[in-house]
């Protein structure tokens, strides 16, 4: 062990703005646009948005603060708005996904910046810092979980390391000292938690958990803020959470060429809101259907292959084929490619084609497999083969990685008309301005004046 815990937390205490690159603010900034035009529609759309208010009216929760939610018009205590907009900009599953540690670094990360920067009065300078160290911290234990031995033990890793990154922004924000963080890391350890169980019956946990990830990481900096002692060694140590949530924990992955190589650029897009194995799929069906002008009637079988963990979240079929809720379509590889080879296109809104009985029958004809060649040799599991069987012949496409990628990530214009497209419907002309205000975050003397523009 090399003393994981303390690296990550003076890497934190010590980042300054003006030390990170030019393209990793610039990347920072588009990845904060992206995450907060899903939690603005969610805040209309989600089904369980509903459920969240209650509890939190029904708990005394839903007191006046300062902070924002993105889409609601009313303010919330710091905690509350961490946890809500966690919640919300995970609900539609169309965030963001770090490849090689498979989470979703702004979900958790994001809100808890916006909610301590608001309640400290920070700048736009100090929040886009804040948001950069704690992806940094997300993605690499995230990476040191290794996501498909952590997938194995049934966690979800936006929720696990995503907590160790929405206590390192709230810290960072809160001016914390090395060993502040590393009691903050502390308190994080005993809250990391996401149970993949949700898979089973298309719960709202994971939604829930992710944003209780980042109202977690908001109270762990709180605490350490107040002179609370947390356990030292959070990562590595004994009970650590590279031991008691992995069986192939990779410690020196935590800090490898930690502030020379960012991991922030290493984050990707969604270009369909679901799960982020469905994606390479999706793109190949989507390119075959139109190369070929195929239509449903012509189509004999379709068979996917996936990285083992993509089978593990999408690819069950006595679970999967035939999903009833939004979170079951979110995670199923039949019903989303089936959609995208009917009409050529998935989308949020295509939802309201569960239960369908053309998209059924036309999921019938899917088998989903593991195919060892997405394994071996690959940096990124998010691969998919697909091979479709026609009255023609068989045509087949690999394709190594999903698009939105970093190699393809999309262009300025791309990321304003995804976001444009979830936020307007909700903020009407105000998306513009928050889009403006976001996208130039570092010009705030205080970042309030920013977030207020998301506020319906």
């Amino acid at each position: 062990m090399a003393h994981e815990t303390a690296t990550l937390a003076g890497y934190v205490a010590s980042l300054k703005f003006e030390n990170i690159p030019h393209e990793v603010r610039e990347r920072a900034k588009a990845l904060t646009l992206d995450f907060l035009g899903s939690a603005i529609r969610a805040r209309r759309d989600a089904e369980s948005t509903p459920s969240l208010l209650k509890m939190l009216q029904a708990l005394a929760l839903d007191g006046k603060g300062e902070s924002t939610v993105f889409g609601d018009a009313k303010t919330w205590t710091p905690a509350v708005a961490a946890l809500l907009n966690g919640a919300l900009g995970h609900s539609l599953d169309f965030d963001d996904t770090h490849a090689d540690s498979s989470l979703h670094a702004s979900a958790p990360v994001v809100p808890a910046a916006f909610a301590v920067g608001e309640m400290v009065g920070a700048s736009g300078r100090d929040v886009l810092t804040a948001i950069v160290a704690g992806y940094e911290v997300c993605c690499r234990l995230g990476n040191a979980l290794d996501p498909t031995s952590h997938y194995a033990r049934g966690f979800h890793p936006t929720a696990t390391a995503g907590t160790y990154g929405a206590a390192a922004a709230a810290a960072k924000l809160f001016r914390l000292s090395k060993a502040q963080i590393i009691a903050a890391f502390g308190v994080s350890g005993s809250q990391a938690a996401g149970s993949l169980q949700f898979l089973v019956n298309g719960a709202w946990n994971k939604r829930y958990q992710v944003g209780a990830a980042a109202m977690n990481g908001v109270i762990a900096a709180t605490l350490a803020r107040n002179d609370f002692v947390g356990s030292s060694e959070s990562v590595e140590g004994k009970h650590g959470l590279l031991v008691g949530y992995s069986d192939n924990g990779h410690p020196d992955k935590a800090v490898a060429g930690l502030g020379d190589v960012y991991e922030t650029m290493k984050i990707g897009i969604k270009p369909y809101p679901s799960c982020r194995y469905t994606h390479a799929a999706l793109d190949a069906l989507i390119a075959m259907r139109r190369e070929h002008n195929l239509t449903p009637d012509q189509i004999k079988r379709v068979e996917i292959g996936l990285h083992r963990n993509g089978i593990t979240l999408t690819g069950d079929a006595a679970t999967k084929r035939h999903p009833t809720s939004i979170v079951g379509g979110q995670f199923s590889m039949f019903f989303t490619g089936a959609v995208a080879l009917d009409q050529g296109r998935f989308g949020w809104d295509d939802y309201q084609r569960l239960g369908d009985a053309a998209v059924d029958a036309l999921a019938d004809k899917f088998d989903v497999v593991q195919d060892d060649r997405l394994e071996v040799g690959r940096s990124h599991p998010f691969g998919a083969r697909v091979s479709i069987v026609t009255n023609d012949g068989v045509h087949e496409r690999l394709y190594a990685d999903p698009s939105g990628e970093p190699n393809s990530f999309p262009d300025a214009q791309a990321m304003a008309q995804k976001f444009l497209t979830l936020a307007r419907p909700v903020l009407n002309g105000r998306a513009d301005q928050l889009a403006d205000a976001i996208l130039s975050l570092e010009r705030f003397d205080r970042v309030a004046a920013a977030t207020q523009l998301g506020r319906q």
